[in-house]
């Protein structure tokens, strides 16, 4: 069923990359993973990576990029499948558009060639799959960038949804010269300022009824001189390995877009239906949801702590039958 992505690639001679806003590794990884696969197989073809750029972008490689290419082009969006969340809106203006993503939400990306696999622990780890049975060939460039992005939304290969398969892409890219272990290193090495940052948060950190969870607004940003991003997405696993704690959330200000953004983490209970109410969605154990205020981001906490009520007592209930 994946011929079908080759046949387009093979049509086209301008393919463009798209992926959602405020990018995870994966979605990094999966844009560069893809252009490096393109362009070691094609390299006579135009490919350009479009979107909003962080840290996670480790080699600066997005592409400016004007209108015009969008003409006769093909479009790749990755890691998302919701129209309000894909990085520049100029998909709209592609000749077709192919979409591939692994989570479970349902798609409004209108005439579009849509691939999803919930089944997936990450779009890198799709995206290889596709690619691998496709046999395409992998150089260490593309290898690495759909490795990382594996790494990080595994949580280093602790949240898969089917071990066995995510093992064997990992390895096949391993096999393919994807550099591991200085990547690690950056990943996992914080400077000094950002770990008093963290220090910081960590102290406002509220605790009730089993969960934890922060509120930031612009102030607190404003006081630290941190970005939107650094705190939201930053801070979000601040109370992750705490036994009391089964879920943790962490509800930041965007001034962007006048919004409240909402991380939420759990251990063992699945809450992402929860998230799917506020019009968010994700992963069954890491999701999110904009939220219009810091009230609806109340709603939300009330919401899990009736959430986790009802999970423990299905836990008791379960030991005594």
């Amino acid at each position: 069923m994946y011929k079908l992505i080759d046949k387009k690639i093979r049509k086209y001679e301008r393919i463009i990359i798209h992926r959602h806003k405020n990018p995870d590794m994966d979605a990094i990884g999966s844009q560069a993973g893809l252009y490096y696969l393109i362009k070691e197989n094609f390299p006579k073809k135009e490919v350009y990576m479009v979107g909003d750029s962080n840290k996670f972008d480790m080699e600066n490689l997005m592409h400016d990029i004007p209108d015009s290419y969008y003409k006769d082009a093909l479009v790749f969006i990755l890691d998302v499948a919701v129209k309000e969340m894909v990085c520049d809106e100029r998909y709209l203006l592609a000749k077709e558009v192919i979409v591939i993503d692994h989570h479970a939400n349902p798609s409004d990306i209108e005439d579009c060639i849509l691939f999803v696999d919930p089944e997936s622990s990450s779009a890198t780890q799709y995206i290889t799959e596709i690619f691998k049975s496709l046999n395409y060939k992998f150089n260490k460039e593309a290898a690495s960038y759909l490795f990382y992005g594996m790494v990080t939304d595994t949580g280093r290969f602790k949240w898969m949804r089917k071990a066995e398969t995510a093992f064997a892409a990992a390895s096949f890219l391993a096999s393919k010269g994807a550099v591991i272990e200085p990547f690690y290193n950056w990943l996992y090495t914080e400077s000094l300022e950002n770990r008093k940052i963290k220090t910081f948060f960590e102290a406002r950190l509220v605790y009730e009824e089993g969960i934890a969870y922060l509120k930031n607004d612009q102030d607190v940003l404003d006081e630290l001189g941190v970005d939107f991003f650094t705190v939201s997405r930053g801070m979000a696993n601040l109370a992750s390995g705490i036994e009391e704690i089964k879920i943790w959330l962490n509800f930041t200000y965007n001034k962007e877009t006048d919004k409240v953004m909402g991380e939420f983490r759990s251990r063992d209970i699945n809450i992402v239906e929860v998230a799917k109410k506020f019009g968010g969605g994700g992963h069954v154990y890491a999701c999110g949801a904009t939220l219009k205020d810091f009230a609806e981001a109340d709603l939300v906490i009330e919401e899990y702590k009736k959430l986790l009520k009802e999970w423990k007592h299905e836990r008791k209930e379960s030991y005594f039958k």
